[in-house]
């Protein structure tokens, strides 16, 4: 099997790591990515905090290529990849302090993006971090031209994806425990969304 590659991970591996190093301290221990692709934000990202333990996961069928990225980086501290399939799978054991996931919920169905930010409301403790990156938009409107072609390209493939609102991830993320902490604009119109997770209440 040829080595997977994406272009936008080369593209916005700089940027989201300039986000990410806002963030993430030494006082961090275990990071998830949820459905880590090829694996090149991983081998990239996770290199730059080594002293995190960075757990990739996602569907089986990606596991061979995100696997070749990981045995030819040879970085330490890269973990997995372990199998998570929203609606599928249970949430990845193990305590994370923090969570990465890009370009994932335009792909997903929102049914399954409600119930990944429930899995993380009940699984992540107080003060971890949720990262989330990608398009979104905004009362309504798109926020080029070109996130609006490319989310008609989604729905003609499958009409249950799509660009998420803003206003929607929002309002479920703070509905399963979450405070909003910032809104990054990034390069090619997309964004990285960051909530942090308030103190448990029964």
């Amino acid at each position: 099997m040829e080595k997977p590659y994406s272009p936008a991970c080369d593209n916005n591996k700089g940027p989201i790591l300039e986000v990410l190093k806002q963030y993430i301290t030494t006082d961090n221990r275990k990071l998830l990515e949820i459905g880590t692709g090829t694996g090149q934000h991983a081998v990239f990202l996770a290199a730059e905090f080594p002293f995190i333990d960075w757990v990739t996961s996602d569907r089986a069928i990606n596991h061979s290529g995100i696997k070749q990225w990981l045995t030819e980086a040879q970085v330490n501290n890269v973990k997995g990849p372990v199998e998570f399939e929203i609606g599928k799978d249970e949430f990845p054991k193990n305590s994370f302090d923090l969570v990465f996931t890009a370009n994932t919920f335009h792909i997903m169905h929102w049914k399954e993006c409600k119930s990944l930010m429930k899995m993380l409301g009940h699984r992540l403790r107080e003060g971890a971090q949720v990262f989330i990156y990608g398009p979104f938009n905004y009362q309504g409107q798109f926020t080029s031209k070109s996130n609006e072609e490319f989310d008609r390209s989604l729905k003609a493939r499958d009409p249950l994806s799509g660009i998420r609102a803003f206003e929607d991830v929002d309002t479920c993320m703070k509905k399963n425990g979450f405070a909003f902490c910032n809104d990054h604009p990034m390069p090619a119109n997309n964004r990285i969304l960051v909530y942090t997770r308030l103190e448990f209440v029964k």
